[in-house]
């Protein structure tokens, strides 16, 4: 049991390391606005989505649902042009003062949109969690798949609140908000990069 949890700690937070368009999205949420309970529904959406895939990989579901190509050309089609334009909502999207709220600060609805989405729409995130968190939890059954399960979903829920956590920290670092400048910047660049590179699988698919 021990080693199942450890197993799906460390798997789960090798996953959600890399820098990416989903925990950009999350800490630009907690960097955006003035309380840090206003990001929750950011942090809340994610990491259902997150529990969401982890569960499905572990029952195999998603891995069928997968093998159909044209699932994977719809998730790429809609990932493509929603990637753009968050990209350039972002770019041109103006940090205020210290006591402002940020332009890109959402509303709860948007915010809940917007995590789904980059959450969904990336298939290659999807395969990743299909091939790695569903394959290595066919080395368990019983109460070790549900402890690895749970440790991974674990990492998520606690991962997300701590890059909200520390966008607030950077927000109370920042008073002129050049450093949310730099922060929109690279978010949009990657996701960009992102978009361009599922548009590059697509075609090549």
């Amino acid at each position: 049991m021990i080693h199942a949890l450890f197993h799906g700690f460390i798997l789960a937070l090798g996953l959600i390391l890399p820098l990416g368009v989903q925990n950009l999205f999350v800490f630009g949420q907690g960097a955006a606005h003035t309380r840090l309970s206003q990001a929750l529904p950011a942090v809340i959406a994610a990491s259902l989505c997150d529990t969401l895939l982890i569960s499905l990989a572990i029952m195999g579901v998603s891995v069928v649902v997968l093998e159909y190509a044209w699932i994977r050309t719809v998730l790429l089609g809609l990932g493509i042009p929603f990637l753009l334009y968050m990209g350039y909502v972002t770019l041109t999207s103006k940090p205020l003062a210290h006591n402002g709220e940020d332009a890109r600060s959402l509303s709860t609805r948007k915010q809940i949109a917007f995590a789904v989405s980059v959450s969904l729409l990336n298939p290659h995130a999807i395969l990743d969690t299909v091939g790695v968190v569903g394959t290595s939890s066919l080395n368990y059954a019983g109460w070790e798949k549900l402890a690895f399960g749970a440790a991974c979903v674990l990492v998520s829920w606690v991962w997300f609140a701590g890059l909200a956590a520390a966008g607030r920290a950077a927000r109370n670092l920042d008073s002129t908000g050049r450093l949310r400048s730099w922060l929109n910047l690279l978010s949009a660049v990657i996701m960009w990069v992102t978009a361009a590179y599922l548009a590059y699988s697509l075609f090549r698919g």
